[in-house]
């Protein structure tokens, strides 16, 4: 039996490794955090971290209706 030399207990992180910020809603596409919980994440305590995971079921990072293409940046 082999013992393990170093182990370390991993913080749990709804991270995809789908690392891109959406512009308008200022969310991670992969994970649904803002940039803020995504820094901070590592010195959160776990209740901290259980409460935005408990959050992001009901976030949406990208806006579900289209942007209107041409005609939308027409009228801006």
């Amino acid at each position: 039996m082999t013992t393990p030399l170093w182990t370390r207990a991993e913080i749990a992180s709804p991270c995809t490794r789908v690392c891109q910020i959406h512009p308008e809603t200022r969310l991670c596409l992969g994970c649904a955090r803002s940039i803020d919980e995504i820094t901070a994440w590592s010195r959160m305590s776990d209740a901290e971290r259980a409460a935005v995971m408990a959050d992001l079921p009901g976030r949406s990072a990208a806006p579900a209706a289209r942007r209107g293409g041409r005609a939308g940046r027409l009228a801006r």
